[in-house]
């Protein structure tokens, strides 16, 4: 039996035909669409199956970097998505959103102060080697 082209597969417009590159274009939107851990659950499974097609699918993750990105990119968007939900209670809600603000200014006026304090301790190492050189060059000369 054979699939026409104007069926679809659910996932995608595109059409099915039967032909591998569909099929494996198929699975990888389903497994896109279960998340990071439906791709991991695959690799294992891959390995205990056949281990070759666990360390294909582990390098496939790796090349197309679903192993790294999409966990940052799912993590920003639920960050995003957690700081401007509303709890449905306008007093918690601006409770919230002063606590946020107030942490906010505190972990930059923290940075600032680490970002002093490491241009202190710069300007200390090289006024300390400007020093060493001045004393070096002052007995280099009373050598000589």
């Amino acid at each position: 039996m054979t699939l026409h082209a104007t069926e679809t597969s659910g996932l995608s417009d595109r059409p099915i035909d039967g032909s591998a590159q569909n099929w494996l274009a198929r699975s990888e939107a389903w497994l896109d669409a279960r998340g990071k851990g439906a791709w991991i659950a695959a690799m294992v499974l891959g390995f205990i199956l056949f281990w070759p097609i666990g360390l294909a699918l582990l390098a496939y993750m790796i090349w197309s970097k679903r192993m790294f990105n999409a966990s940052c990119k799912s993590r920003r968007h639920a960050m995003t998505r957690h700081r401007f939900q509303s709890s449905g209670n306008s007093a918690f809600d601006a409770y919230k959103a002063d606590t946020l603000r107030r942490l906010e200014e505190e972990q930059e006026a923290f940075e600032s102060f680490l970002q002093r304090l490491r241009d202190a301790k710069d300007k200390s190492e090289f006024d300390q080697f400007m020093d060493e050189r001045a004393k070096t060059a002052k007995a280099d000369s009373a050598e000589a």
